[in-house]
């Protein structure tokens, strides 16, 4: 056997006893069972016992209608290279979404690890075995495409960094070791933005889908939902749905639809998870119908336990800022446990980087890095011109977009609206796409806000500062004008707020908040343009200075 060799057979019997060559048996696989329905089903897997595990799936009920099976072998492969080759086809098809998958998960798999010429299997082998399957029809995108789908990145099948699998098995634990205790139960997970709780979130809410149809799992008939106050988000679970055996999409919901939803049926959610936190409320507000004063507590008093994952920094609105007490308020009376995750995974530059965008989200403008590996940090004094490099960047690489601070007037009263700085306007916080905004074409002509993008990846990101970010020449630091944010709802309170916090302080903290995460999209390069012009002359001298000692 020499390259790639791919082999198509009937799913039966007769076909697989046909096979006795060693390039199939005793030998690592890779291989895809599949039908030609109109609604087409696969299952991915890979074996050293090509002939005992294709009967032991012809006597399995759940595959019952695959009637085809396509068998993948290689002279280099070796059981290193076939796991992360069905990991990495299990996450292209879910992007993909020609099959629903029959896969379900595994309750751990091996953490992320490199193997010898781990490069030459993904980027030679994998690339040449996905556009075979693409003449084959058994794929219909190519890689580059499904690399920037949100549904791909947050796939439940990507492989988990060391503490990120630790993680999961923690999160697996809590849930079997207290779904039939009397007390409610509560697990905590903190993280900076790009840390990967999500993937975590993704990938563990899948796996106990999977347990709550095991018969021999404590989580069996478990009810369980992920909810997710962000409507981008929402979009992309549910497009994960599509492709994966147990997962529903009536399984995903937003936080005060499930709490209306289990109020009126009377029920009790068994695990509920709670994505994004930071973006719940912490108040009542009647725009979104919710009449509480604690939306978490009140998820919590409806699940036996709750998995809530939470970043402190991006909280966005008056109405979702979390104090400790809260948090209190929240646990009190349950069990609770904490896990915090620390490593960077999205931001692909030196740890300067990182530093340098920390540092100015707590006011403080450094020199630019020296040094900033293959991340690009740049500047730039005209927002025509950053757009017109975005666009560039779009062309080469795709998924590169321009975003702003909400310094620009936006009403949801379905007109057009703009971001306007000399010489540049361009049409501003589009929300009405079905897919994610970032993932529209036409977006890349657009601006975007911290609502479009919260929580997303992006190659390229241009973050336009607007008028409410300045700096103060005296304190030699970022000053925030408040007045000038043009987010009414960002500072809006309801009724009778519970003051606990200097309100101006925590309107400058949501504006940095807002830089946070508009900074962290990137996970190739940042570029930058200020309105202000204090802020954009300090910033031009910091970026001129770091050129030249570089």
């Amino acid at each position: 056997m020499k390259g790639l060799k791919i082999n198509t057979l009937s799913f039966d019997n007769e076909s697989i006893n046909t096979l006795k060559s060693m390039d199939y048996n005793n030998y690592p696989i890779v291989y895809i069972l599949h039908d030609n329905k109109k609604k087409k089903s696969a299952y991915i897997g890979q074996t050293v016992q090509m002939r005992n595990r294709m009967k032991a799936h012809l006597k399995d009920e759940k595959k019952k209608g695959l009637d085809s099976v396509l068998l993948i072998a290689h002279e280099m492969f070796n059981q290193s290279a076939t796991y992360n080759i069905e990991t990495n086809l299990i996450n292209y098809f879910i992007a993909d979404n020609k099959y629903v998958l029959k896969n379900v998960s595994q309750t751990t798999k091996p953490v992320t690890h490199n193997y010898y010429d781990k490069y030459k299997y993904d980027a030679e082998i994998f690339s040449e075995l996905w556009e075979r399957l693409r003449a084959d029809e058994l794929a219909d995108h190519t890689l580059e495409y499904l690399q920037n789908k949100d549904v791909f990145k947050l796939s439940p099948y990507k492989e988990l960094s060391e503490s990120q699998v630790e993680l999961k098995e923690e999160i697996l634990d809590f849930c079997k070791n207290h779904i039939n205790t009397e007390n409610r139960s509560v697990f905590l997970v903190k993280g900076d933005a790009g840390t990967g709780k999500s993937v975590v979130l993704s990938s563990t809410f899948n796996a106990i889908q999977d347990l709550s149809k095991d018969e021999d799992s404590p989580l069996k008939g478990t009810n369980n939902y992920l909810l997710v106050n962000h409507n981008e988000m929402i979009k992309t679970y549910e497009s994960i749905s599509e492709s994966l055996p147990n997962l529903k999409k009536k399984n995903f919901m937003k936080p005060t639809s499930f709490i209306n939803r289990i109020d009126k049926t009377g029920e009790v959610a068994d695990i509920t998870f709670v994505d994004e936190a930071h973006l719940l409320l912490s108040r009542s507000d009647k725009y979104n119908s919710y009449s509480g004063e604690n939306q978490l507590r009140d998820i919590s008093l409806r699940s036996k336990v709750t998995i809530v994952v939470f970043d402190e920094r991006q909280f966005l609105k008056l109405k979702s800022h979390w104090s400790g007490n809260l948090l209190k308020e929240m646990t009190d009376g349950a069990y609770t446990q904490n896990y915090e995750l620390t490593d960077q995974f999205r931001i692909q530059a030196d740890q300067e980087v990182v530093d340098w965008i920390d540092a100015f989200v707590d006011k403080k403008v450094r020199p630019f890095p020296e040094s900033t590996g293959d991340y690009e940090l740049k500047f730039f004094d005209s927002a025509a011109e950053m757009f017109e490099a975005i666009q560039e960047k779009d062309d080469e690489h795709q998924l590169s977009r321009v975003v702003a601070t909400f310094d620009y007037e936006h009403k949801k009263d379905g007109e057009e609206y703009y971001v306007e700085e000399p010489g540049f306007k361009g049409v501003w916080n589009r929300t009405h796409y079905k897919e994610t905004w970032a993932e529209h074409p036409e977006t890349v002509r657009e601006v975007g806000s911290i609502y479009t993008i919260q929580g997303f990846d992006l190659n390229y990101v241009g973050v336009i500062l607007g008028p409410s970010v300045s700096y103060d020449e005296e304190k030699e630091e970022l000053k925030l004008l408040p007045q000038k944010y043009r987010d009414k709802e960002a500072f809006r309170t309801s009724s009778e707020p519970k003051v606990q916090y200097n309100v101006e302080e925590m309107k400058e903290q949501i504006i940095l908040n807002s830089i946070n995460v508009l900074m962290k999209r990137g996970v190739k390069g940042l570029y930058l343009y200020a309105s202000d012009e204090k802020l954009q002359a300090v910033l031009k001298e910091k970026y001129q200075g770091g050129k030249e000692n570089g």
